[in-house]
């Protein structure tokens, strides 16, 4: 029977602890993940334990793993979002979302260490070509996997980024853009609307419609108004949170949830115009009339948009919605345009977020205080406000000479 090792005070030894002779201080020996002896050290016995059981808890977390430079993509990636103390629950589904859907079951598997540039821009061509994502999706993704192999860098995992210079490189030669979203002309938004409120079947959504161009709101905080948000006798607005969808609990389905807007600048008020003010009035009319929604998400509960079924409608069901009407408007303008001998006023293709955008350039056409389009657009960042501001203003540089030859006969 092998003897128990104890220490100078007569306590047993684990298997790996040693008192040294020399200067009586703890040693325990283990091996690291690649095969190499370590030693970690202390004072008293107490101490060393406490330093074993740590050893343990990182081993169990993945630490070792991950500093012997065998972590997978996926296990840095889960360690960079585990860091990610402040995200709000919105967010952080979203990149889940995105991670898990593009990146986790392929090229996540590899090992972080043995990735090099080469292969990061053969993933991203992959995933253009192959997957037929669009340039603004790969870079959802990219903004996933560059602070990712940061982390490693910096705890020197890693000596450089793989993934540094990579978008420039994909956005030159792809021959892709990313799709930039382009406000509704006047002329367009007025047909669209007219077109609604004139419709037999359409007219109901009048209301919705003209509180997003009216407003500016993101979808999800236009959902997620509520009666005692509005203040009819100030005319104000109060956007304090939105609605957005998670994930359930343990199934594939999505449900409606309460949250923060998407930034801090989010939380705002917005003026009410007349026409908003008429909007909400009607809907408040209506459902005096057929009962007003009854639903309760997360304790909240007075929501003001309602669909037939009683609830807060879908915001994906909004988009088909503007999909289907455009369709529609299309086709019918198509057919009005040939009979009145004119070019016809085509819609394209937008959503409910190109109503804000639209929102937006037609505030920018009209105002030139960018802190006040900052605030009601509640754009955490000036520069977002400034590259809608500066297309609308690009647009008004050609009324702007037309006005100025009207008006001065100087040559």
């Amino acid at each position: 029977m092998a003897k128990t090792r104890k220490d100078l005070r007569g306590r047993s030894l684990r298997k790996g602890e040693v008192q040294r002779a020399s200067d009586k201080r703890y040693m325990y020996t283990y091996t690291d993940p690649l095969g190499r002896r370590k030693f970690i050290y202390a004072n008293d016995l107490t101490q060393l334990r406490e330093k074993e059981e740590k050893l343990l808890k990182d081993q169990l977390d993945g630490l070792d793993i991950y500093v012997a430079g065998k972590a997978t993509l996926n296990e840095t990636f889960d360690r960079y979002i585990s860091t990610k103390y402040n995200l709000r629950e919105s967010t952080r589904s979203s990149y889940l979302y995105t991670y898990d859907h593009y990146v986790r079951d392929t090229f996540g598997l590899k090992r972080i260490a043995e990735i090099k540039y080469s292969d990061v821009l053969q993933f991203y061509y992959h995933l253009l070509n192959q997957q037929g994502i669009s340039l603004g999706t790969l870079d959802s993704v990219h903004c996933l996997l560059h602070p990712t192999f940061q982390l490693a860098v910096r705890d020197e995992i890693i000596r450089k980024n793989p993934t540094d210079g990579v978008m420039k490189e994909i956005s030159r030669e792809s021959g892709k853009n990313r799709g930039v979203r382009h406000a509704l002309t006047i002329e367009q938004q007025r047909c669209f609307m007219e077109y609604i409120a004139n419709h037999p079947i359409y007219y109901h959504w009048w209301p919705m419609f003209t509180i997003l161009l009216g407003t500016g709101c993101r979808i999800g905080e236009a959902l997620g108004l509520r009666w005692q948000d509005l203040d009819f006798e100030n005319r104000v607005i109060s956007i304090n949170h939105s609605l957005v969808y998670y994930p359930a609990n343990g199934s594939n389905k999505c449900v409606l949830r309460v949250s923060l807007p998407k930034t801090d600048a989010g939380i705002r008020t917005i003026p009410m115009l007349d026409i908003v003010k008429d909007a909400f009035e009607m809907l408040y009319e209506e459902q005096k009339e057929n009962g007003f929604n009854e639903t309760e998400i997360d304790g909240m509960s007075g929501f003001i948009f309602c669909n037939r079924f009683g609830s807060v409608p879908n915001p994906q069901t909004v988009n088909h919605t503007i999909k289907r009407i455009a369709n529609n408007y299309n086709a019918d303008e198509v057919v009005r345009a040939k009979k009145e001998h004119r070019d016809p006023i085509i819609l394209p293709n937008f959503s409910c977020h190109h109503l804000r955008h639209t929102f937006c350039t037609r505030l920018c056409e009209n105002e030139t205080n960018l802190k006040v389009i900052q605030s009601i657009m509640g754009h955490k960042n000036i520069e977002t406000t400034l590259d809608i501001y500066a297309e609308a203003t690009e647009k008004k540089k050609q009324e702007s000479f037309e006005n100025l030859a009207a008006k001065l006969d100087i040559f």
